[in-house]
């Protein structure tokens, strides 16, 4: 047999192994962040799909007007809306210091069985421009946008 040959087969034979080592690494490790990605919805969207009930979720749009309940120091309820669906969502703790009625809002947290949006964290934004585009889109087909 040809010595050439055989070293040809030899590295073809190590450069798929290295390929097929890559493909397996890869696609173990987007499988395994797949649990940890944290996917961020609206209000329409959220009451659309099924199968969001306890898993961590973000939503995202301007906290309606009027709908801010404080129940007591640390328990707070008020409505996320993307101009055509609202949620509700109940948070207890400390609000960040720009969350206010009108303005633009991220909640982090899970859907429960009722429907209510149970926050963990609230990140609330000083205007829209800094709003995620999925939820700014929407604020625009309503007519809510008070950006550019």
């Amino acid at each position: 047999m040809n010595i050439a040959r055989i070293k040809r087969k030899k590295r073809l034979f190590i450069i798929f192994l290295a390929f097929l080592a890559l493909s397996i690494s890869g696609f173990l490790i987007l499988n395994a962040s797949r649990d940890s990605l944290i996917y961020f919805y609206s209000p329409s969207e959220i009451l659309e799909k099924q199968g969001l009930q306890e898993k961590i979720i973000r939503i995202g749009g301007l906290v309606e007007e009027n709908s801010v309940s404080y129940k007591n120091s640390t328990r707070i309820e008020f409505n996320v809306t993307d101009g055509n669906k609202k949620i509700l969502v109940t948070y207890i703790g400390i609000l960040p210091d720009l969350f206010r009625e009108g303005q633009g809002v991220i909640c982090e947290g899970k859907l429960n069985a009722l429907g209510t949006f149970e926050a963990n964290r609230i990140l609330a934004k000083h205007d829209e421009n800094y709003m995620p585009p999925e939820v700014a889109e929407k604020l625009k087909k309503s007519g809510k946008w008070k950006g550019e």
